[in-house]
């Protein structure tokens, strides 16, 4: 049976549950401005999956902007980088026109259309009975196995930090074998800390037992 727009806002309908860092990355096929982008094409390596509400808007055209320069940094690093919005593919082939011919910056990473929002509401960046198709500013990173280890989520009005997606990417790669962690404001070459573990005790021999630098890289 069909739902009734009063059905579809029935304050008693339990929404799917919001992805959740832990959870396994929903898989997608969908076409992009460098073909077809399966997401199951990144198994194995660390992806960022990055939406924007829309193209031609100045927030998100900086946001690219920045990423767009960032992404041999990024490439160093093993991490693939994939943006999206609900636009069409033909909007996102002007809108990267644009960029070129007004800043003369190439983006080199696929964007993925998603006009359908089955992707965008597969990620929760639009739940079912969204009023407006803009996604917001969410960023997923996805380790090889397909498993989401990180998010961000931005309001429309305001830009996320590219350096910072990179600094995210380098940290949760730097702490992925589980023996050490990252600081805060960690970068790469600053030292680390160890993970505590079970047999982690307190010690009135050493007052910072709970917080003791593991290494330097």
């Amino acid at each position: 049976m069909t739902a009734t727009p009063a059905a579809a806002h029935d304050s008693s309908v339990v929404p799917p549950r919001p992805l959740r860092i832990g959870d396994a990355a929903p898989v997608f096929s969908a076409r992009s401005t460098q073909g077809q982008v399966k997401l199951s094409d990144y198994r194995g390596r660390w992806v960022v999956l990055f939406s924007h509400p829309a193209d031609f808007t100045p927030v998100c055209t900086s946001e690219f902007i920045a990423l767009a320069r960032l992404a041999p940094e990024f490439e160093a690093l093993g991490v693939g980088l994939i943006g999206l919005s609900v636009d069409s593919l033909f909007s996102h082939f002007g809108w990267l026109r644009a960029i070129h011919g007004a800043f003369g910056v190439d983006v080199p990473f696929p964007v993925v259309e998603d006009t359908s929002l089955v992707i965008s509401r597969a990620y929760g960046m639009l739940d079912e009975t969204a009023q407006d198709s803009s996604t917001v500013r969410a960023s997923y990173f996805i380790d090889p196995e397909g498993i989401v280890r990180a998010i961000q989520w931005y309001p429309m009005s305001v830009g996320r930090s590219a350096r910072e997606m990179l600094r995210l990417a380098a940290a949760l790669r730097r702490a992925e074998a589980g023996d050490v962690v990252t600081p805060e404001g960690w970068q790469p070459g600053d030292p680390v800390l160890r993970a505590l573990t079970d047999e982690s005790t307190p010690s009135e021999a050493d007052p910072a037992w709970f917080c003791q630098v593991a290494e330097r890289d």
